[in-house]
């Protein structure tokens, strides 16, 4: 097949575990009525954002493979016919804990298992306290749609992660998502926090020749005492490969979207702009290191 339909889902997850469930299979379910054929929740689906402080209690949040939501989306994902990206917190063993993503394939069966290569430790996204850094590598999972590359956040700021993951043959660069504004902090930089957000993304789409999709969560979650919580800023949005908006969601609205991936103008796309021919890769080598003396 030349042509495929994917979607976004873009939610407030900021409730327990068995409600996100529910509310993200019936959300599924609407995108595969209208016509999705590849569907990706937001990053750690299940639950709130809990990195927003350093609390083993929420270790207890964390679900070994295969689980609940590989159970509970399998199923759909068998029953409707369709591909799921399924973000989730996975617990490997006792002490090792991943931000990861299944991909399911439309007959339930799993088509690739991501976990999270880059943990971010900043204000209120306290990732590294939970998450042991992904050991899987940049992958493409070939199923019975396409060829699906899924990164999670804080990943979206590497191009590196990108261009290996479009390299080994992804189609379209699906990016689960939380990401949002410190309140206080939002008048004086959130247009330009957002605008690079969008930004490198689209930057990747055009050096890659590839779709790029990203879902993110919206509202104001705030459990934390005494501060103020995170604004997830929402905005969802699909690329084409040329860096050109597709679709786009709200700052504020649960939302799914949806555009269609042409491999036939992603070809010419690369025919015509042909950065993978032009590649230096003789050159490339001081990109192992961690700093250039």
């Amino acid at each position: 097949m030349r042509k495929y339909n994917i979607a976004v889902i873009q939610l407030n997850l900021n409730d327990i575990a068995a409600n996100n469930l529910k509310k993200c299979l019936h959300w599924v379910r609407e995108a595969a009525q209208k016509g999705a054929e590849v569907i990706c929740l937001p990053e750690l689906y299940s639950s709130h954002y809990f990195c927003q402080t350093e609390d083993v209690e929420n270790f207890s949040i964390a679900e070994p493979l295969y689980s609940t939501s590989f159970k509970a989306f399998s199923a759909l994902a068998k029953e409707l016919g369709v591909v799921i990206i399924v973000p989730f917190f996975e617990k490997r063993m006792a002490g090792i804990y991943h931000n990861s993503a299944y991909i399911i394939d439309t007959d339930g069966t799993e088509a690739g298992l991501y976990r999270k290569m880059h943990i971010p430790d900043d204000p209120h996204f306290y990732e590294k306290f939970y998450f042991t850094p992904g050991d899987l590598g940049f992958k493409n999972n070939v199923t019975k749609k396409g060829n699906i590359g899924t990164l999670i956040c804080w990943d979206q700021w590497y191009p590196e992660a990108a261009r290996l993951t479009a390299l080994k043959g992804s189609e379209v660069l699906f990016y689960p998502t939380a990401i949002g504004w410190h309140p206080a902090e939002k008048a004086e930089y959130g247009k330009n926090q957002y605008g690079a957000w969008m930004n490198v993304m689209k930057g990747h789409a055009v050096a890659n020749g590839i779709y790029v999709a990203a879902a993110n969560r919206i509202g104001l979650e705030k459990y934390v005492p005494n501060t103020a919580g995170i604004e997830f800023w929402g905005a969802s949005f699909i690329a084409g490969p040329q860096g050109e908006i597709l679709a786009q969601a709200s700052h504020d609205k649960e939302e799914i979207i949806m555009a269609e991936v042409d491999l036939d103008l992603q070809e010419n796309v690369r025919q015509n702009w042909p950065f993978f021919r032009d590649r230096r890769i003789d050159a490339f080598h001081d990109l192992t290191k961690r700093a250039i003396d």
